[in-house]
């Protein structure tokens, strides 16, 4: 019997060495999220600029732009979760989450579109993350400057979180939030869904003002 109980002790050491050397291996493994984003910015910008002349003419290549390029690179779902708020999320039936969800990346994407359709020969340029990636290190704020040729650098920071998304097995970094000047995105998204469900909307009339405001912009 005493035998049993020393053998279980072992399973459990040995699961628990196991778990750590896991996660000591993932910690390690967490890659410097700089380079990708300069590959993704360097990328946008090459589509922005060979697409330039149907821009004026067509939002949807700039959306299509976003759509394919930026937003696999954006977990939607902790932006979206963030953007309403804990408390509105946690009540929300996964319908209800799944739907808000939905409208919003339509709403992200012309967010974002809005800013690029007026694209002018700008340079984007991520600023060294200080003191590196650390091993047990999984979220990390990476700033940038917008280089213009009539004004002074625009500083954009992004917010990610190393995981894995959907389908993919594989760990990435993924971003949860932006901010220009220091202005966080999210936050101003959830000061305006914060002030309309105050005012006594429902989670679902929320989702149906967004898809008519979505709808108008399309």
């Amino acid at each position: 019997m005493y035998q049993k109980k020393v053998n279980w002790l072992k399973v459990v050491m040995v699961g628990l060495l196991t778990i750590g050397l896991m996660r000591l291996g993932f910690a390690e493994q967490a890659p410097n999220p700089t380079p990708e984003l300069q590959a993704i910015s360097n990328q946008m910008i090459s589509a922005l600029k060979t697409n330039k002349a149907s821009m004026t003419k067509n939002p949807q290549v700039v959306y299509d732009i976003v759509e394919k390029i930026l937003l696999p690179h954006v977990d939607l779902t902790v932006m979206a979760r963030s953007a309403l708020g804990r408390d509105a999320w946690t009540n929300a039936t996964s319908a209800d989450q799944q739907a808000f969800t939905d409208q919003f990346k339509l709403l992200l994407l012309h967010t974002y579109a809005a800013g690029l359709s007026s694209y002018t020969d700008e340079s984007v340029k991520f600023d060294a993350i200080r003191g590196g990636i650390q091993p047990d290190q999984t979220r990390v704020e990476v700033t940038s400057q917008i280089i213009r040729n009539d004004g002074p650098p625009i500083t954009v920071s992004y917010r990610l979180v190393y995981e894995t998304l959907g389908l993919n097995p594989a760990y990435d970094w993924y971003v949860y939030d932006f901010s220009v000047e220091g202005v966080s995105m999210i936050q101003s998204f959830r000061a305006q869904f914060a002030a309309e469900l105050s005012n006594g909307e429902s989670l679902a009339q929320l989702t149906a003002t967004l898809q008519s405001h979505n709808t108008k912009v399309n």
